[in-house]
């Protein structure tokens, strides 16, 4: 069988799930380019192929119509907005993801975001280094109230970690976990309140139809004046145009992010003349731990469906 590996350096760090794959017999074929597969190279590579270990690149109808043998793709993470489940479905590919493993991984990038944008960490470092020494004043965290925009696994693994901060938190989710909330100190209210209450606002949607753009002119006109907003979800949630109206007036004090509308970025956008603006370019997940855990999660399923098993997590 042959394996395409579209996630990056999976030969450095993903050497358990290899070592899995490679036992069982398969041949592998890892991306060389660093970045994500563009749609003209998968479609060159993929006509061969009888799995994939799934990056953020792009797999639609285009790229199964080319793919004859593909069985089985077990993507590197989570979200799948990148994968047309329903065009899988129609060429009898199995689809399968890997839940709650980079939680851990995740929380932690969203909380480095929050601390960079309350003590502005960049733009004091920059000016330090140019030989300046301003003097800005900040807030604690244990004056601030943090809103989580979904609580799912990512934002109760930021709670539980943010708690020793002191701040107030309060999230919205549409299916609440009250138990979890009420452990971890966190308040459950309407997505209004979250919006309209937040100093801070932890985004964790998922890519959906219904989530695209949600941060919008209208939505950070409901919000507090100097909201600062991390974003560790997914780019298409936040309309990168209006965020950068919201910033260059003032609305939107600070603005981190590791996930952009179109990947790779472009440099010259608004959003990168601001210094107030943190981006990371998608590697919230890139940890020792989670890329471990998951090439082996990611294996293991593949090998489930070619021995005509179920994998664990099956999407489609």
């Amino acid at each position: 069988m042959k394996v395409l590996v579209t996630a990056t350096n999976y030969s450095k760090y993903c050497a358990a799930g290899k070592k899995i794959l490679e036992e069982a017999g398969c041949e592998i074929i890892e991306n060389p380019h660093g970045r994500p597969y563009i749609l003209e190279e998968l479609k060159e590579i993929v006509p061969d192929i009888d799995g994939a270990v799934v990056g953020v690149d792009t797999w639609n109808e285009e790229v199964f119509r080319l793919a004859p043998k593909l069985k089985a793709m077990a993507r590197f993470g989570v979200g799948v907005d990148n994968i047309d489940l329903e065009a899988a479905k129609a060429y009898g590919i199995i689809v399968s993801n890997s839940p709650g493993i980079n939680s851990s991984a995740v929380a932690e990038q969203a909380i480095a975001l929050m601390l960079c944008l309350v003590r502005e960490v960049p733009r004091l470092n920059a000016a330090v280094r140019n030989g300046g020494w301003p003097r800005p004043m900040f807030h604690e965290l244990k004056s601030r109230t943090i809103g989580f925009l979904g609580f799912g696994a990512i934002a109760r693994n930021a709670a539980e970690r943010l708690a020793g901060f002191h701040p107030r938190m309060i999230a919205y989710d549409m299916y609440p976990d009250q138990e979890a909330a009420a452990r971890l100190g966190v308040e459950m209210v309407s997505q209004e309140d979250v919006l309209e209450q937040s100093d801070i606002l932890s985004i964790h949607l998922p890519a959906t139809p219904a989530t695209k753009h949600f941060v919008n002119r209208d939505t950070i006109a409901a919000m507090k004046s100097g909201v600062l907003i991390v974003n560790t979800a997914r780019g298409s949630i936040v309309n990168e145009a209006h965020m950068a109206e919201a910033m260059q007036a003032g609305k939107v004090a600070g603005f981190g992010t590791d996930v952009f509308e179109k990947e790779p970025i472009d440099p010259d956008g608004p959003l990168f003349h601001m210094e107030n603006y943190i981006a990371t370019p998608h590697v919230s997940a890139e940890t020792y731990e989670n890329c471990e855990t998951t090439s082996i999660v990611t294996a293991k399923a593949l090998l489930a469906v070619f021995r005509g098993e179920e994998p664990e997590h099956r999407l489609v």
